[in-house]
C-alpha cells in the first residue's frame, strides 16, 4: 500500500521535532511516515502548511534524522481504533496499544478529531451525574453534557480527585486521557480503576512526560472521537476525564515557537481559546442518544486564575470546580447547570439545604475572623464556629464518599446538632418533614 505512494525526498529543514519538505496535494492534519538512511520509520503529523512548504511533527522526534530520509504522506488523518475490544485497553497519544493486550489491527478505525455536534441534535442537559462527593453532588453538580474544569495549581491532590469522581460517578463508560503525564501519575491512575473494578468499562489513552509532545496534542481529540461514538452509536453515557489541559496548551506553545508563529499572551498562540474550544464543545446530550461529560484538569500557575489557559477556559466551559488545601472551595467553585437538576433530578429540599448551608458556612468563617482577632463571640458565633468544623470534616475533605440523599440528610443532622429550628430561616414544610426530632442546637459540645 504504501509503496504505492509517491516519496518526498530531501527535507529541507530539521527544527527540533519538526521537519519540512516541499509537497503538493497535503491536508492539514495528514498523516505521513518518515523513513531516515537507516532504515528506521517513524509517524509524523501535517503541522502547517505554507505553499508548497509543509511542516510536519515527528512523533519520534527528530533526533538522529537526516536531511536526506524521505516522506510519504498517506492521505488521511491520523484515526484510532474504535469497537467494543478497545475497553479496559491502554493506549499512547499516537493511538497504539502499550498493555500488552490483543492485537487491535484487525478492528474497525475512526478519525480523530473532526467537526462538533449540530445544535439541532443536542438536547438541554436535565441528567445529574451523580459522584459521591458532597461538595460536588450537594453545592456545585455534576450534570450530563456538560463541561468543567477542575482549577487547581501543583501539588494538589487533583488527579486523586478526578480519580475518585471516575470510579464513583454513575457513568455507563469512562474514557481517561493523560497529557505528559509523570509514571507514577499514570501508574496511579491504571491501579485505581482496577482496584475500584472499573477498568473493564475504562479507555484510557495516555501520553507520558517522557514520550513526543505531538502525541500529547492527539490525546484529547482520540478520548473524545472514542467517547463521541460509544455514545451515539452505543447509546452510552460517557465521562471523559483530561489532565492536564495546561500540559497540553503548553504543547501547543512549543509546537508554536518550533514553527516561528508570532506569539500572543505569555508566549502562547493567539487561537488558544479556538483549540481548546474545539475540544470543549465536543460535550454533548445526544437526541435519541447517549451523551458526552467532560471533566478535565487545569493547573493553573502560580494560582493565577487570569493565566491564559484558566482565563479562556473559563469563558468555554461552564462553570468550575476550585480545589485548594485538600479540599474543594464551596465559594470559588460554580457550576451553571446545577439548577437544572437540583430539586428536578434531586430530592424537594436540596435547594434549600444547599442555601442554607453555604450560608451558614459563611457564618463560620465570619466567626473564625473574630475569634482569631480576639473579639468577643456570641452565642450565635459560638454555633456558627461548630457547624464549620463539622461542615470542613464531614463535607470538604475529597476523601469523603457519601450518596446525595445520605448526604442529605447528613447536612439536616448536622444543622440540628448546631442551630435551633427557628434560626434556620428554612420553610417550616421542610423543617417538619426532614430536621432530625430530638437534637438541639443549645446543647453543648
Amino acid at each position: 500500500m504504501f509503496e504505492q505512494m509517491l516519496r518526498h525526498t530531501q527535507l529541507l529543514e530539521i527544527v527540533g521535532d519538526t521537519i519540512r519538505v516541499r509537497a503538493k496535494d497535503v491536508a492539514f492534519g495528514d498523516v505521513a511516515l518518515v523513513e531516515n538512511v537507516d532504515g528506521e520509520t517513524s509517524i509524523a503529523r501535517v503541522v502547517e502548511l505554507n505553499r508548497d512548504i509543509v511542516s510536519l511533527q515527528v512523533f519520534a522526534g527528530g533526533k538522529g534524522l537526516s536531511t536526506d530520509a524521505t516522506v510519504q504522506f498517506l492521505n488521511r488523518p491520523l484515526d484510532v481504533t474504535y469497537s467494543e475490544n478497545i475497553l479496559g485497553r491502554i493506549f499512547r497519544g499516537s493511538g497504539e496499544p502499550i498493555d500488552g493486550g490483543p492485537d487491535l489491527t484487525g478492528d474497525p478505525k475512526i478519525k480523530a478529531g473532526g467537526p462538533t455536534v449540530n445544535p439541532m441534535m443536542r438536547i438541554l442537559a436535565s441528567k445529574m451525574i451523580q459522584t459521591n462527593v458532597p461538595m460536588i453532588d450537594l453545592f456545585n453538580c455534576l450534570v450530563e453534557s456538560q463541561k468543567i474544569p477542575i482549577f487547581s495549581v501543583a501539588g494538589e491532590p487533583y488527579n486523586e480527585l478526578l480519580a475518585r469522581i471516575g470510579f464513583q460517578a454513575d457513568a455507563d463508560i469512562v474514557v481517561f486521557g493523560g497529557l505528559g503525564l509523570i509514571f507514577d501519575d499514570y501508574h496511579f491512575f491504571r491501579t485505581v480503576f482496577e482496584e475500584h473494578g472499573i477498568f473493564h468499562r475504562t479507555v484510557m489513552f495516555v501520553n507520558q512526560a517522557s514520550d513526543p509532545i505531538v502525541e500529547r496534542m492527539l490525546v484529547p481529540d482520540m478520548a473524545l472521537a472514542v467517547a463521541e461514538r460509544f455514545a451515539v452509536e452505543k447509546n452510552q453515557r460517557v465521562l471523559v476525564l483530561l489532565t492536564d489541559m495546561t500540559a497540553y496548551a503548553d504543547a501547543m506553545k512549543e509546537i508554536g515557537i518550533a514553527l516561528e508563529r508570532v506569539p500572543a499572551t505569555r508566549g502562547y498562540l493567539g487561537d488558544l481559546y479556538t483549540q481548546l474550544a474545539r475540544r470543549y464543545e465536543k460535550a454533548c446530550d445526544f437526541k435519541g442518544a447517549g451523551s458526552v461529560t467532560i471533566l478535565t484538569v487545569t493547573t493553573m500557575p502560580g494560582n493565577d486564575v487570569t493565566h491564559p489557559v484558566p482565563d479562556n477556559t473559563g469563558y468555554i466551559t461552564e462553570g468550575q470546580f476550585y480545589l485548594h488545601d485538600g479540599i474543594i472551595d464551596p465559594f470559588g467553585s460554580l457550576s451553571r447547570l446545577k439548577q437544572r437538576v437540583i430539586g428536578k433530578a434531586t430530592r424537594e429540599d436540596h435547594g434549600q439545604i444547599m442555601n442554607t448551608m453555604i450560608r451558614f458556612y459563611a457564618n463560620a468563617q465570619e466567626a473564625e475572623k473574630k475569634e482569631a482577632m480576639a473579639f468577643e463571640l456570641s452565642p450565635f458565633d459560638q454555633k456558627c464556629l461548630k457547624f464549620g468544623r463539622l461542615f470542613r470534616e464531614r463535607f470538604m475533605d475529597i476523601r469523603v464518599s457519601i450518596p446525595v440523599l445520605e448526604a442529605l440528610d447528613l447536612c439536616w443532622k448536622t444543622l440540628a446538632e448546631c442551630f435551633e429550628p427557628q434560626e434556620l430561616l428554612m420553610k417550616q414544610t421542610l423543617i417538619d418533614k426532614y430536621l432530625p426530632k430530638g437534637e438541639s442546637g443549645a446543647k453543648k459540645e
